[in-house]
């Protein structure tokens, strides 16, 4: 049977048809000197400042190739042949066409989209579109609906269903954290999280026209997809991060204050990262079907394949009715034969998930090396249908798995039948870190611009434990990471496993504190005998954060502690780091309407992410700032409906 396997999936990698190469040659834009291809590079702006915008798509009509502007809206992009029109579309801005006609370069001005959602709203399934407009915007709507491409100044992103009861999309539920009394529970304890997925799917749902599922919404991922212009650890100190504190006026309960812990872990350049050895684990089956699916991966890994240098060695590892071994473990230097391999994958089958990941640990636990990053890299849509299913047969699994010292990655794609909630699951338990594809820009942010923060750990099982002082702190509320907490005596448990930080990565976590003195819940009982506050100088500490951290491949902990001193300031004096991940984790309260978003509302969201923008060296937060107006505009009272 194992011979048959082999036989089986060696005549598939070496066999690959002509048409199907021609057509990844054209499809992922592979560069090929004998096949010279046109560039076309040029700028993107609004067309009232004639600032550039970050994140606009730029499309070749007809087919899945293009790019995302960067930070000024500069893109360049290679055409393949054929190539005939250009299509540049954003969310909140009006779409582009442009006929290509021999140029070279293509600058383009975009309008912000003034549509109201009583123009083009939808009801139920495609097609059933309701509203006062005429014929050819209704056929436009059917046309963007039906996935055709509708040469009109309507928004799509209004133009898709809400989610159906059939999606067999999982999430795993989030009971939201509550008030903590100080005098009960003095210390908060929880593992870091530097997972980003919950950001990137939101953003899919928000493009796709429809509010995401409030289970899908992570507060802590959204903070931590993005970056922040916190200081570097000093050179001198040993710790590979820095731990920095602020407090605030808290925007969304003006009588309570806003805690700022967060960690910023030191830049290692690439050429100084130790050599890496990756397993590529990937789901070929028939789930994986799709240029969003499989296809997206294909072009990921290409990417990443681009930034091996000589001494990183790769493997490609695939499973679908069973698992099996494509590519040996390959020199960075021979580039051409990881990307054949990777081109030559095709989809069909069963998901045999247990068997891919015991496969892919024993790959990387043959080729160990005790002086690099030792690492799998999952590309799935989490629908494993074979062998190991349930949650806990597959965290047994990875945890047994994890204890060789090799990392994960899990890279998620696809939507409609997406396992978000196994796949966070086995990144948590197998000390990795979980992304979520919803394009190739998202790859290219992870895999390439981020490669050492996700590829590359400088410090394992790190956990933060925050003490309040009561006579400051009456209440606390840690906003999100409702699935890291742990015990407090998980803390000094070097047992007990925890999140890990990779170069250059950023952690931020807010606390939402109800200061001594402030007006409560319930009013004052009337027959317990208390003692009044006894006032405190401002000096006092406020809080002690604690962290304990390993080694990559340590046994034993290091402790670190910090305290914070002084008074909250008013938010419009906070820094802009702080005024951000406010409005970020207002954002996420709001999509889930959360119990504790207080004043919180869509437009003063939109204000504090607007004026946090100075530092957005990729056009994230500006992205955001699009996201916010999207969503406000996609609730249900925004149109009228009950």
């Amino acid at each position: 049977m194992k011979t048959l396997l082999y036989c089986t999936l060696a005549a598939a990698w070496l066999a690959a048809p002509a048409a199907r190469a021609q057509q990844a040659n054209a499809l992922y834009q592979v560069a090929d000197p004998a096949q010279k291809k046109n560039t076309v590079m040029g700028r993107v702006s609004e067309r009232s400042t004639g600032k550039g915008i970050p994140g606009v798509t730029v499309l070749v009509k007809g087919t899945s190739v293009g790019v995302s502007t960067d930070h000024d809206g500069a893109y360049t992009l290679t055409l393949p042949a054929g190539a005939t029109t250009l299509i540049f579309s954003s969310v909140g801005y009006v779409a582009k066409e442009v006929k290509l006609n021999g140029q070279t370069v293509i600058n383009v001005t975009l309008a912000a989209d003034q549509k109201t959602l009583n123009e083009v709203i939808v009801t139920g399934a495609p097609g059933r579109i309701r509203g006062n407009r005429s014929y050819e915007k209704r056929r436009a709507a059917k046309d963007v609906l039906s996935g055709r491409v509708a040469g009109v100044a309507v928004s799509p992103g209004y133009l898709y269903p809400q989610p159906t009861p059939s999606s067999s999309e999982t999430y795993a539920h989030v009971q939201e954290n509550g008030f903590q009394k100080v005098a009960k529970e003095p210390l908060s304890t929880f593992s870091i999280d530097v997972d980003a997925a919950s950001y990137s799917n939101v953003r899919r749902f928000l493009q796709q026209g429809q509010l995401p599922p409030a289970d899908a919404v992570r507060v802590e991922e959204m903070l931590n997809y993005f970056q922040y212009d916190y200081p570097q650890p000093a050179a001198t100190v040993p710790e590979p991060f820095r731990i920095i504190t602020e407090q605030a006026q808290c925007p969304w309960n003006p009588e309570h204050q806003l805690v700022q812990v967060a960690l910023q872990a030191r830049q290692v350049v690439t050429e100084k990262l130790p050599p890496a050895n990756l397993v590529f684990l990937v789901d070929v089956s028939g789930s994986m079907q799709g240029e969003d699916r499989l296809g997206l991966v294909q072009q990921s890994l290409r990417l990443l394949t681009k930034q091996l240098r000589p001494q990183d060695r790769v493997a490609l590892v695939v499973y679908a009715g069973a698992a099996g071994t494509v590519l040996p473990p390959t020199a960075g230097t021979e580039r051409a034969t990881i990307l054949q391999a990777i081109d030559n994958l095709a989809a069909g089958g069963s998901t045999a998930g247990g068997a891919g990941l015991r496969l892919a640990y024993q790959v990387a636990r043959q080729h160990f090396n005790k002086d690099g990053n030792n690492r799998v890299l999952l590309c799935t849509d989490g629908d494993f249908n074979v062998g190991e299913q349930s949650d806990d047969a597959m965290e047994h699994l990875i945890e047994q798995e994890r204890e060789s010292g090799v990392f994960l990655t899990v890279l998620g794609v696809g939507q409609g039948n997406y396992q978000d909630k196994k796949m966070e699951l086995l990144a948590d338990k197998g000390n990795g870190n979980y992304a979520y594809l919803d394009n190739l820009d998202e790859a290219r942010r992870v895999l390439v611009q981020q490669f050492g923060g996700t590829l590359f750990t400088l410090a394992k099982d790190v956990k933060l434990q925050v003490e309040f002082n009561p006579s400051r702190v009456r209440e606390y509320r840690l906003v999100g990471y409702e699935n890291r907490l742990l015990a407090a005596e998980d803390f000094n448990n070097d047992r007990k496993d925890a999140g890990e930080l990779g170069s250059g990565h950023t952690v931020t976590a807010l606390y939402e504190v109800v200061p001594v003195g402030a007006p409560g819940a319930v009013d004052p009982l009337k027959y317990q005998t208390t003692q009044p506050a006894t006032p405190v100088p401002t000096s006092a500490e406020l809080l002690t954060v604690k962290l304990r951290y390993k080694e990559p491949q340590g046994l034993t902990s290091r402790k670190l502690e910090i305290p914070l001193t002084g008074t909250a300031r008013p938010i419009q004096e906070a820094s802009e780091n702080l005024r951000f991940a406010a409005a970020v984790a207002q954002f996420g309260m709001l999509l889930r309407q959360s119990d504790y978003r207080g004043t919180a509302t869509y437009e003063a969201t939109t204000r504090l992410a607007d004026g946090a923008r100075r530092f957005d060296p990729d056009g994230y937060r500006a992205e955001l700032v699009r996201l916010v107006k999207l969503a406000e505009g996609l609730r249900p009272e925004a149109y009228g409906a009950r």
